[in-house]
């Protein structure tokens, strides 16, 4: 028999199966109640069993008065005789050797009365669940009782355990209300009435069957929650005869009976509430906390009272920007000697860790968005900003690197400019120069997009007085000037060493404007146009003249090439961009090359290493290849050739 699953039972599967899923992560889940994750995994292991009950919970159910009584006789030997006219409570109850101070009533235990027999020594058996009394016959191989050795003696007072502070309220005091057990001659179906009259309705006859009576205690029966410690279960541990210790002790009889409970019921250790932690400060609040302690630092300059205050304030970590913006703010219309300190107190909370660099520059720009209404009360709010920020660079709290990224394309022009001026009077040109170049910063992206070029940059520069830091870009514009001057060799050596720094004759930037010059100059010599077509086919005098100023320009191109394989690929890498952008007059990289090469400009290893080279800088390295590729081949043939007859 083929069985099909239509869509829409598989899709109720996959739904129940997402529900069991969270039962099974809730069932593990520690900070449910026990008793929820109990009743989870019964659910769970049900469906695992085919929603089969297992046997432990089937024969674990309520029983009847009758199972109980037959559990009796089997278990123990002990015979429940049923409730009747020839046995009845009253006998024992109204008995000559029963003190009235004991007699209870019917109607203070209820159903109970009639669901065991009322009979004293009418246990019911021993084992979990099972309520003792001290009139059990099952006890008296534990303890003895003067009521069942035919004497009523004095008993032995016992300390009332919280149980029976409990019992308390269901033994009536006044002796006038058990009026009913005085009544002899009551017949049996009064008596009968009367029974099921107090009875719970759950224990009312005719109206539940026996097998549907549970053991649960009737809701009279109940203990008084309001009598019961915090601490103590309200419901006291049962314990079975066996596991009691003998007593030669028993209650006075004005003592509720004791129902085979411990002295004294162990304590239940409640789970300590988790301790809900204090709420962090408002904002408002923190920030008046900050501006009291910068106002008594810079009052004070007590620099470990400031940082102990920081510290007790136990901000929160988003809160430490704002914290950082407001003691930028609470030294600004003070004196530089505050500002100073407010910076020193910023980088000294940086050392202690409660600060970052981040933090800092999240600051910077909080205040720098808040300028527009500072100027008016602070016009130069812009250069006290420039004062912090440089200060972070010199204490390397941020790099300038860091500092230009979200000033790049003039925002808060000119304040990265302002920065720059503040560390050099701070430190020294030198030492900034070295730090920018290291930073990789690119100046023109750090201008308004309208003045992005070399000659704008150089002219809000030179405003600043930060055209030091731009050297070689002041000797691109002047050392043509210098050589169409004077072209000769002294003095153009001359002018580069009084106004270029020794450390840049050996930057590559340095040795591509001087080659560019120079070929400019030649270019320009020659009186070739770029539009003219000499250039594809010179004459003989312009190709002698061309040599012999190449001739003339050798000392100074040998003085910064010579032994300096990377400095000669960036003068061919000139000399590349230069043919390009003539558009590579035919022959004339070929013969730039032969020179170089005959006037032991650039050896036989730059050439060869700006053949291999990869570089993608240099616009039109492709065509330069294909112009001079054989005679590169003939070169590194020529080469090895050498050094074979060397190796010989």
């Amino acid at each position: 028999m083929n069985i099909h699953f239509s869509r829409d039972s598989i899709i109720q599967r996959s739904l129940m199966d997402q529900y069991f899923g969270r039962m099974q992560s809730l069932m593990n889940n520690k900070d449910l109640p026990a008793r929820i994750r109990f009743l989870l995994q019964d659910t769970v292991e049900l469906r695992e069993n085919n929603w089969v009950p297992r046997k432990a919970f089937i024969d674990n159910g309520p029983k009847t008065i009758n199972q109980i009584r037959q559990d009796a006789v089997k278990d123990l030997g002990v015979f429940i005789p049923p409730m009747n006219q020839g046995m009845r409570m009253d006998f024992f109850l109204e008995g000559p050797f029963m003190p009235n101070r004991i007699k209870l009533d019917r109607e203070t235990l209820g159903g109970l009365a009639d669901m065991f027999g009322q009979m004293p020594g009418s246990g019911i058996g021993t084992g979990p669940g099972v309520i003792q009394d001290r009139f059990s016959p099952t006890l008296g191989r534990h303890r003895t009782n003067p009521l069942f050795n035919g004497h009523s003696g004095h008993m032995a007072s016992q300390p009332q355990s919280q149980f029976d502070l409990g019992m308390k309220p269901f033994i009536k005091s006044n002796q006038g209300q058990n009026q009913h057990f005085h009544n002899q001659n009551q017949n049996h179906s009064n008596q009968q009435q009367a029974q099921s009259k107090d009875m719970p309705p759950r224990f009312k006859k005719g109206q539940l069957s026996a097998d549907e009576i549970s053991l649960r205690p009737a809701q009279s029966f109940l203990m008084n929650k309001n009598q019961v410690p915090k601490l103590q279960p309200q419901i006291p541990t049962m314990i079975p005869p066996s596991a009691q210790p003998p007593r030669t002790q028993t209650p006075p009889l004005g003592q509720p009976p004791q129902l085979g409970l411990k002295t004294n019921p162990p304590l239940i250790q409640e789970k300590p509430q988790k301790t809900t932690k204090k709420p962090a400060p408002a904002k408002e609040e923190l920030l008046k906390m900050t501006e009291s302690i910068v106002t008594e630092y810079l009052n004070s300059k007590n620099m470990e009272e400031a940082v102990s205050g920081v510290k007790e304030m136990k901000a929160p970590k988003h809160f430490l920007p704002e914290m950082l913006s407001k003691i930028i703010l609470c030294s600004l219309e003070r004196t530089d000697e505050d500002r100073e300190q407010a910076s020193t107190l910023i980088h000294t909370l940086r050392t202690e860790g409660f600060i970052t660099g981040e933090n800092f520059m999240q600051a910077l720009l909080n205040v720098l968005d808040q300028c527009p209404k500072i100027e008016v009360d602070i016009p130069l709010v812009k250069s006290y900003l420039a004062q912090f920020a440089s200060r972070a660079v010199i204490a390397e709290l941020v790099s300038v690197a860091e500092l230009a990224h979200p000033l790049e394309n003039g925002n808060h022009f000119p304040l990265f400019l302002l920065c720059l001026q503040q560390a050099s009077k701070l430190k020294d040109r030198e030492w900034l120069t070295d730090l920018f170049q290291q930073s990789k910063v690119n100046m023109q992206k750090m201008l308004p997009e309208i003045d992005q070029n070399k000659d704008r940059m150089l002219e809000v520069l030179e405003g600043k007085g930060l055209n030091f830091l731009f050297p070689l870009l002041k000797l691109e514009k002047e050392l043509l000037k210098q050589i169409k001057a004077d072209p000769s060799p002294q003095a153009i050596y001359k002018w580069i060493k009084d106004n270029i720094s020794p450390k840049l004759h050996t930057d590559k930037g340095f040795i591509n404007i001087l080659m560019t010059s120079f070929l400019q100059y030649i270019f320009a010599e020659l009186g070739v146009n770029e539009d003219d077509e000499q250039l594809a086919s010179p004459s003989k005098e312009q190709l002698d003249e061309e040599k012999q100023l190449l001739l003339f320009f050798k000392p100074v191109m040998q003085k910064f090439l010579h032994d300096h394989t990377d400095l000669q690929v960036s003068a061919l890498y000139s000399l590349q961009v230069h043919c390009n952008a003539n558009a590579f007059p035919k022959g004339m990289l070929l013969r730039y090359f032969v020179n170089f090469y005959d006037m032991e400009i650039i050896e036989e290893e730059g050439f060869l290493a700006w053949k291999e080279d990869i570089s993608q800088e240099f616009p039109g390295k492709g065509k330069a290849l294909f112009q001079v590729n054989q005679w590169l081949t003939w070169l590194e043939t020529a080469e090895e050739e050498e050094s074979e007859e060397e190796a010989d």
